[in-house]
């Protein structure tokens, strides 16, 4: 009985949205098994002296992850932006893109490097929770905003 619910379901469910949910549902359960977003507002809202530093590396890799939004939904939007449709394939032949993805590929890096030694220097998570914990973040976050859709550029 359950089975041709399960395949119901599953038709509703388009390929896209099934391949994010392989990114938000295990970043979702790493997130909440570790308790990282409760752990990571701990550390934002330190008011503490010694956790001065955490802080401040908390807000930065908050910084980060916004850069990291922001390029991905500019990248989303240049067909509307720039009203042409660009080869996300070939994007080192892109003027935009050859100039945006780099950045956005450091942005991640370093956003992520930023978050896990903060979850791993000023928590009780530890460096190895704190890479686990970060990693669950991330890739909820592109697994959420992998469900955005993207415009289509209209030629009259």
């Amino acid at each position: 009985m359950t089975i041709p619910r399960i395949q119901s379901v599953g038709n509703t469910i388009s390929k896209h949205t099934a391949r994010q949910l392989k990114f938000i549902i295990p970043g979702a359960a790493i997130t909440y098994v570790f308790n990282t977003h409760r752990v990571f507002l701990d550390l934002l809202t330190r008011q503490d002296e010694g956790g001065q530093w955490g802080r401040l590396f908390a807000f930065a890799s908050t910084g980060f992850e916004g850069l990291v939004i922001i390029l991905f939904l500019y990248v989303l939007l240049v067909p509307w932006i720039h009203g042409l449709e660009p080869d996300y394939r070939s994007w080192r032949d892109s003027g935009v893109l050859s100039s945006v993805i780099p950045i956005l590929t450091t942005a991640i890096l370093v956003g992520w490097s930023l978050l896990s030694f903060t979850l791993g220097r000023w928590s009780s998570l530890g460096y190895l929770e704190g890479v686990v914990g970060a990693s669950g973040l991330y890739a909820l976050t592109f697994g959420l905003l992998g469900l955005l859709p993207a415009p289509k550029v209209h030629r009259s």
